[in-house]
């Protein structure tokens, strides 16, 4: 039961820090929406 509450409170931890750490390293998903879009019309 410990580690099953205790995989779900990392899963939570690394869930909340990861958007954090992605731009730390340029890899922010901003970056792929602002990118040009290619129309399909």
């Amino acid at each position: 039961m410990k580690v099953m509450i205790s995989a779900f409170v990392a899963a939570l931890v690394i869930a909340y820090t990861a958007p954090a750490v992605l731009n730390q390293f340029g890899w922010s998903s901003a970056d792929q929406t602002s990118a040009e879009s290619v129309r399909l019309d």
